[in-house]
């Protein structure tokens, strides 16, 4: 079994993720994708707001209405900072009969290189990159990275989204209405 690893923040979880999980999921380079909250990312400090449990929490709400998307705490359970290698390579020892790919977007494909054992992630896991508005895909594919040509773009962000909440502006579709609600109920990104 073959799973695309799709890390971040998700503070919060948007309508963008969700998208690229689902369509990740069915476009047949894996057979499951499984968001990896990130306790802190090192390239982004102090980028969280909400905390560990309730971005673990919206995460699982658009999993479950998502085909084949999953998530895992692992990262939650590491040293910080946080880095993408040491979670797969402990997902890899919890799931030795699995294989891993990380899935990132178009956008961090430029500072891929700077995140720590980038080479050995992209050489004993594989990358698949999905393409994001104004980062167009480069035309040589490297061996062990996979393009996903022709998916579908959209331009969004949970710092946009954050913004938006703490202005008191209207974010219907840029959520799940479930994950808008639990942001809700419990007052998240407000000053």
């Amino acid at each position: 079994m073959t799973i695309g690893l799709y890390g971040g923040s998700f503070d919060p979880i948007h309508t963008g993720h969700a998208m690229v999980a689902n369509f990740v999921a069915q476009c047949n380079v894996v057979d499951e994708v499984w968001f990896m909250v990130s306790r802190q990312n090192p390239l982004k400090p102090n980028s969280t707001i909400a905390n560990d449990s309730q971005r673990l929490e919206m995460a699982t709400i658009v999993a479950n209405k998502c085909r084949n998307v999953k998530v895992t705490d692992v990262e939650m359970h590491l040293p910080s900072p946080s880095f993408t290698i040491n979670a797969v390579k402990e997902l890899k020892r919890i799931y030795h009969h699995y294989n891993f790919k990380i899935i990132i977007g178009s956008d961090s494909l430029e500072n891929f290189k700077f995140w720590k054992d980038s080479e050995q992630l992209l050489n004993d896991f594989g990358v698949i990159v999905y393409p994001r508005p104004g980062f167009p895909l480069p035309t040589e594919q490297p061996e062990n990275m996979i393009f996903l040509n022709g998916a579908p773009e959209f331009s969004i962000s949970s710092t946009l989204i954050r913004e938006y909440i703490t202005s008191d502006w209207n974010v219907n579709y840029f959520l799940p209405p479930e994950v808008a609600e639990y942001i809700s109920r419990n007052k998240l990104y407000k000053p």
